[in-house]
């Protein structure tokens, strides 16, 4: 079972932008509903956006109006885009289905500061 793997992550000043990117694989992950989660300091694991295979998007309210979840089955990637970032949106990023079916990965670690 392959894990999904995630990159993207930086230092950014609050208001600044970062994308990220999940790469999956295989057939079963173009179909998928795919979850970006973040894990802030601290805190539990929390979904923050996912997209369906069909396209269908859904964020949390917190997420609304600043990210975008949208994916490029050519390349298996599900991207993030955070705009608007605010020291709230530290913590780590990870991906995988919604819900959770898979083991997780590494994530990618976004930090807000300055």
């Amino acid at each position: 079972q392959e894990q999904l793997v995630e990159s993207g992550g930086g230092l950014v000043q609050p208001g600044g932008s970062l994308r990220l990117s999940c790469v999956g694989s295989g057939e079963f992950f173009k179909i998928a509903t795919i979850g970006w989660y973040h894990q802030a300091p601290g805190k539990q694991r929390e979904l923050v956006a996912r997209i369906s295979g069909g396209g269908l998007t859904n964020y949390v309210d917190s997420a609304t109006g600043r990210f975008t979840i949208f994916r490029d089955d050519a390349k298996n990637t599900v991207y993030l885009q955070m705009d608007g970032l605010g020291y709230e949106d530290t913590g780590v990023y990870y991906c995988n289905t919604s819900p959770v079916l898979r083991s997780w990965g590494r994530g990618t670690q976004v930090t807000v500061s300055g």
